[in-house]
């Protein structure tokens, strides 16, 4: 009978170490599937936020093109105005429809101003390709070339030109 209790325990002890090595295994395969989740968890945040900021991004670069957009179909605008300005008369110069007339050209600079655009400079400026677009010179005795007269503004918004100042240019 001693026999037996001891064969009887061997073989529980044998069944117990295969139970728990099949449970140990068991964990190891859970633990693993735990990782492998998390990481594809953290791959998925971070994904989510990339595309978030990207949208955000692109909706931004939107609303500049679009802004700049408006702004360019307003200068013909703009443009008319400051032309008529430009050729009023002393003699009519205190009427009210020409101060009027000032009046809607400084609320049309305020308002660009208000949205980011700024004017080019151009009279008494180096002549930079960047902004300025050459449409006639004259010669001069200088080393580099200068801006002497601004036939048409140019305006830019943050770093984009939106319209290059049309100018004259002494060599």
């Amino acid at each position: 009978m001693n026999k037996q209790k001891t064969d009887d325990d061997t073989k529980q002890q044998s069944a117990d170490m295969t139970e728990d090595a099949g449970l140990a295994q068991k964990v190891t395969e859970l633990e693993q599937q735990i990782a492998d989740l998390t990481a594809a968890l953290q791959r998925e945040r971070a994904d989510a936020e990339n595309m978030r900021r990207r949208h955000g991004e692109q909706v931004a670069a939107l609303k500049e093109t679009v802004k700049a957009d408006v702004v360019r179909e307003l200068l013909p605008i703009i443009d008319t105005v400051d032309r008529a300005l430009k050729h009023v008369a002393e003699s009519s110069a205190g009427d009210d429809f020409v101060k009027g007339v000032r009046g809607i050209a400084k609320q049309f600079a305020s308002t660009l101003e208000k949205l980011g655009v700024t004017r080019i400079k151009t009279v008494g400026e180096p002549f930079d390709p960047h902004y300025h677009e050459a449409v006639s010179s004259e010669e001069g005795d200088g080393d580099h070339e200068e801006v002497i007269e601004e036939l048409q503004a140019g305006y830019t918004l943050g770093d984009q030109v939106i319209r290059h100042a049309m100018v004259k240019v002494r060599t």
